[in-house]
């Protein structure tokens, strides 16, 4: 079982190799334009520093909790420092400091959901001779013993011709996820996980216009020999990942729409989650699903996010729903950012039309719709006993695909008026034709200081009106 394989992660140890950094988000409010230049004037209000690269790897790794050791280089500076402190501070070591380089630091400036600047602090250069022996040095120590070895080579100078030898002569099973994938080829990695850019600088294609996934199917084989991994993974950001084999058609997952500035790491993650599943034992399907899932959840959160086991299990055994506690906390997160929360509420016992035009215009009031499903207990009081027709986890994982939908939960209640009080939105909606003042829910949201939206509905279309219409 898919359970059975997360459980094992807390057994296993893990080696990144790689070019880590530290990602820096910068957040605050803007009102008005500079009068020096067409940009926006953004009054900071707060920091956020995580670790990124191949440290957002390992924290990935250890959140999922495996026991983890990072070897790359840092400089002797204050980003060094914060980036040390907080991959130990979750048990992740092995950081190797150089006093003649300079940590790698990326700088997000962030006002509400948007990303208004990026600017980068990087020597990438090859490290000091020093440093790398040390780097070999630790390789040969920790590896061997490991049960999965991850290199994140993102061309920043760490994975030198002698790092990938000592990997190589190591005899390990390797999963890369790399900017520059060929050089890589003579350690035969068990994976390889190129994006699609990745990949066309690999076949030294031009750009591709259309059907991706058609052009990587097409090109499936060739992805093999010229990786020389027994695996390549190609993804796709919103449009999920192909897992190419040997003599085997390629494999998608499918994944939820996101907004690039909400992907940020979610390839490390990706990584981690894919290698770590093949370490436990999982087949190479599930792996890559487990993986896709393990992604979904980070695209979900600002900044540079990881994916835990809880929320893995969460989202296998809920298809997406989010306890109410924990709701609570991640929107109390977005209201720090600025964000506008919408609130709806509905059984969604068979999906239609009707309920995605709502869903899809109840978005655009705000930056995070939140969708509270009622729990079978409470469709059964409510419609029937004949209903629901479709079991509650099944119901979340259908609108959990919607792109529109960004947390769903659970409730059991005739009415959400817990979760309102916990989530407290900027705006309620509701579909129908009704009036808003007639909406049980209408004076608590006021109360909260909310406003109370009724938005319309596709004519003939209801979940009552197709159940009637297969029963007759």
């Amino acid at each position: 079982m898919t359970e059975d394989i997360v459980a094992r992660f807390g057994d296993l140890t893990a080696v990144v190799v790689g070019d880590v950094m530290l990602d820096s988000w910068l957040r605050g409010s803007s009102t008005r334009m500079a009068q020096e230049a067409p940009v926006p004037v953004v009054t900071l209000e707060g920091i956020d520093d995580q670790p990124g690269g191949a440290a957002n790897a390992a924290m990935n790794l250890a959140a999922l909790g495996a026991r983890v050791h990072v070897l790359g280089v840092t400089g002797a500076d204050p980003a060094g420092a914060t980036l040390n402190a907080s991959l130990m501070s979750h048990d992740v070591d092995g950081l190797t400091i150089c006093r003649s380089r300079r940590t790698a630091v990326k700088r997000r400036l962030v006002t509400g959901s948007q990303i208004v600047a990026r600017y980068d602090e990087e020597d990438r250069s090859p490290i000091p001779e020093s440093a790398e022996r040390e780097l070999v040095e630790r390789i040969r120590e920790l590896a061997p013993a490991a049960d999965v070895v991850v290199v994140c080579d993102y061309g920043a100078g760490v994975c030198t011709e002698t790092v990938r030898r000592a990997l190589r002569d190591a005899r390990l099973d390797l999963v890369v996820d790399a900017h520059e994938v060929g050089p890589w080829r003579e350690c035969r990695p068990a994976a390889v996980l190129p994006n699609f850019r990745e990949v066309l600088r690999l076949l030294g294609e031009p750009g591709q216009e259309g059907d991706r996934v058609s052009f990587l199917v097409a090109r499936s084989q060739r992805l093999l020999d010229e990786t020389g991994a027994e695996r390549v993974v190609t993804t796709l950001d919103g449009e999920g990942a192909l897992l190419h084999r040997r003599g085997r058609e390629p494999y998608r997952t499918h994944a939820t729409p996101a907004p690039d500035q909400m992907s940020t790491g979610a390839g490390d993650t990706f990584t981690a989650t894919f290698a770590l599943a093949l370490a436990a034992g999982a087949g190479e399907e599930n792996a890559a699903d487990l993986a896709q899932a393990a992604a979904g959840v980070v695209v979900r959160r600002p900044g540079t996010a990881v994916c835990d086991r809880d929320d893995l299990l969460r989202v296998l055994r809920h298809g997406g729903a989010v306890p109410a506690q924990r709701l609570a906390e991640l929107i109390a997160e977005e209201r720090a950012l600025g964000r506008r929360i919408v609130f709806t509420n509905g059984c969604f016992d068979v999906l239609h039309r009707g309920h995605v035009a709502c869903l899809e215009e109840a978005a655009r009031l705000g930056d995070v719709l939140v969708v509270a499903v009622n729990g079978d207990d409470s469709v059964a009081r409510l419609k029937g006993p004949d209903r629901p027709i479709n079991a509650c986890e099944d119901r979340v994982a259908v609108l959990a695909a919607l792109g529109c939908v960004h947390y769903i939960t659970v409730f059991d209640g005739d009415t959400p008026e817990e979760l309102l009080r916990l989530v407290r939105p900027d705006v309620y909606v509701k579909g129908g034709d009704y009036h808003p003042d007639l909406l049980p829910e209408a004076p608590l949201v006021r109360e909260l200081g909310g406003e109370v939206r009724v938005l319309g509905y596709v004519q003939d279309r209801s979940t009552t009106a197709i159940v009637n219409r297969i029963r007759g």
